[in-house]
Formats: C-alpha cells, structure tokens, sequence
C-alpha cells in the first residue's frame, strides 16, 4: 500500500549546514550518504514524498541527480534554497486534505502576523500547516492565528521522511496537550 511523507531541508551536499544545523556527520559526504541511506530504509518506490523546500546545494545540471538515489515519488515545494540545484517545480504553497483535515503546505512557516494578507486568510481557512526552513529550532508551534504549525523538517524528524499517520498522531498528541512545543 502507498504511503504518503513529509519532509524538507536536506540540503544535499550542503557543507556548511552540518554546522549551522549542528547535524551529527563527520562530514558532507557522510550526510548525504546516511540521509539517503535512512531514506530509503523507510521509503518503498511507490510511496509519495512531499518534499517541502531547500533539496540540495547548488547542482550544475538540468536534474537534481540525488532524485535517483532516493526512492518514492518525489514532489517538491519550493524552498529559498531552491533557485540553482536543478528541483524542477512551480510550487511554493499548496493545500492538502488528510483524514478530513486540510493543511496548508509551505517552505516558510506563516508563524508572523501578516494581517490582511492572503496568505493570512489561507492559513486562518485550514486546520494545520506543514512547513520546513526552521530546521531545529522547533518541531511544532502555534502561530498568531492560534493554528498549529508542524515542521516537517529533516534534523527534528531523524534526518528522515515523516508519514502522515505519524503526523496525525502528533496532532492528537498535541491537541490532548501530551506534546510541548
């Protein structure tokens, strides 16, 4: 059976997010090959991956090669970090419906007041949003609107895709206040 997950900022052959982010590899090398390996350990070839922004650090082709080393359907979001390494996407936002609740999809979390904008009216019109770009600093946080805001992200998820099953526990969790942000 299909599985659906999420995940963001890998930053493929990234060097400098390994300091940045403080991930625990010796070096970018190292990081590529462990995420690709815990990657593939969860994900089947005909599982969908929603990769929500910032892929991989500057690849000089028309593909992102990293693509064929990872199974799954990819379908990528766009990050600020996704301008020159070859991710193939209009995407920036998008809305989602999972176990009847919608989410709001997107790299940047709406977690600011954005007053009047339509991307306040988006966010205060969904149950949950699913965003990256925060890397470790929070797995999930409310923002102005009082709505729940879960980061997908690779370094607080074991530098590994999350299902959506997991996602949907998570928010249980939280909404039974069982999880602190």
């Amino acid at each position: 059976m299909k599985k659906i997950y999420f995940t963001s900022d890998l930053h493929l052959n990234h060097s400098n997010i390994i300091k940045f982010c403080n991930r625990p590899f010796k070096n970018v090398e190292h990081m590529n090959e462990e995420i690709i390996k815990r990657w593939n350990n969860k994900v089947n070839p005909e599982d969908i991956v929603y990769h929500i922004g910032d892929f991989s650090f500057k690849v000089r082709s028309y593909t992102n090669p990293w693509e064929d080393r990872l199974n799954g359907t990819i379908i990528h979001i766009k990050g600020n970090h996704d301008k020159n390494n070859g991710v193939k996407t209009l995407i920036t936002s998008c809305l989602m419906e999972f176990g009847g609740l919608v989410f709001y999809v997107k790299h940047i979390p709406p977690i600011e007041y954005q007053s009047g904008t339509l991307e306040e009216k988006i966010v205060n019109n969904c149950d949950f949003v699913l965003c990256g770009h925060v890397h470790n600093y929070w797995k999930w946080k409310k923002n102005w609107l009082n709505k729940i805001c879960i980061n997908v992200g690779c370094d607080v998820w074991g530098y590994e895709p999350i299902d959506i099953n997991s996602i949907l526990k998570l928010i249980a969790r939280i909404n039974k206040g069982l999880e602190n942000d």
